[in-house]
């Protein structure tokens, strides 16, 4: 494909999620890159890597027909399609004659907007309460992006951020199932072998460890297929979904949806780290009391945000996430 863009100029391609479990199967929208550099590099590398890319997206393209589906198979060269570049640049445009028509739309869509900002504030709140691993900055809060359009101040910068966010989420939960076997080896190679710390191994073959770490090993394997496969769903069919949504007005609905779903589950979380703690008088074991929905209906909970002085320095390693640079803890 690449030698093809060399030889006629082209510089743009389209870029389809392939469905999660359907072989040969592709989503109906994709976005469309736009190659910004290219550095061939097959001599330094030996053949072994022929060109580094840097890309952009610039829009999204709703595929019409696949013209060569057959070489799917064969893989003899790349897809090559039909379709239609997606015109966003009239984004939720009102056709209207009347300009009360249009204040009052116009009103209407600063409301969902609004009504967006408060559900990613109450999920940054509860996210602190809990204190996540994964989490925003509550400076995020006040530079939350919702408007229309792809600059510094549109949605589609959330819609960045909030994929950042959940492939972090599913990178830490890996990070928690791999640190307990961590562990257990490093327990094996004292004991067993008599390895020293400032003599561990970086890497270790899995003929060397015991039957009963080999078992460990498969167990943790099959553990993380079945529990991070919804987190990658989670993370894919959610950034589909967004990019199908016909306009921004649509996105801020997806996108709160999706806030809300995950404030629930830290609400679930929240219920369960209650009942398994009640018995604990300590101070630093109690939860707090259970917050009341402001709108049963839609709006997620809402509690006072702690200030960050609050935050103890023995904190756990944790990944905060942001819109803006000065927000990092």
């Amino acid at each position: 494909m690449y030698n093809d863009i060399l030889m006629n100029g082209s510089k743009r391609f389209v870029v389809s999620m392939s469905h999660p479990s359907v072989k040969g199967s592709f989503a109906k929208v994709g976005v469309l890159f736009q190659l910004e550099d290219l550095k061939e590099v097959s001599e330094q590398t030996q053949d072994q890597i022929k060109y580094i890319c840097n890309h952009k997206v610039i829009g999204r393209v709703n595929i019409d027909k696949v013209l060569n589906p057959d070489v799917w198979t064969s893989r003899e060269t790349y897809l090559k399609v039909e379709g239609t570049i997606i015109d966003d640049s009239k984004d939720d445009e009102i056709d209207a004659s009347s300009d009360v028509y249009v204040a009052v739309a116009a009103a209407k869509l600063s409301t969902e907007e609004q009504r967006l900002k408060n559900a990613f504030a109450c999920l940054v709140d509860m996210q602190h309460e809990l204190q996540e691993d994964v989490r925003f900055t509550k400076a995020s809060v006040d530079s939350f992006a919702v408007k229309p359009g792809s600059g510094e101040d549109g949605l589609w910068q959330t819609i960045r951020l909030w994929q950042s966010y959940t492939e972090q989420r599913l990178v830490n939960r890996q990070n928690e199932m791999q640190k307990e076997f961590q562990n257990k080896l490093i327990e094996f190679l004292k004991r067993e072998k008599g390895v020293k710390d400032e003599e561990l191994p970086s890497a270790i073959g899995f003929t060397d460890l015991s039957p009963a770490l080999q078992k460990e090993v498969s167990e943790l394997q099959r553990r993380m297929a079945v529990e991070l496969q919804p987190l990658v769903l989670e993370s894919t069919l959610t950034m589909q979904k967004i990019l199908e949504a016909k306009g921004h007005a649509e996105r801020v609905e997806l996108v709160r949806f999706f806030i809300n779903a995950e404030q629930k589950r830290l609400e679930a979380k929240k219920t369960l780290r209650g009942m398994f703690s009640s018995d604990i008088s300590s101070p630093d074991n109690e939860i707090a009391t259970p917050v009341v929905k402001d709108d049963p209906a839609e709006s997620p909970p809402s509690s006072n945000i702690k200030d960050d002085e609050d935050e103890s320095d023995s904190t756990p390693m944790q990944s905060i996430f942001t819109d803006d640079p000065d927000a990092f803890q």
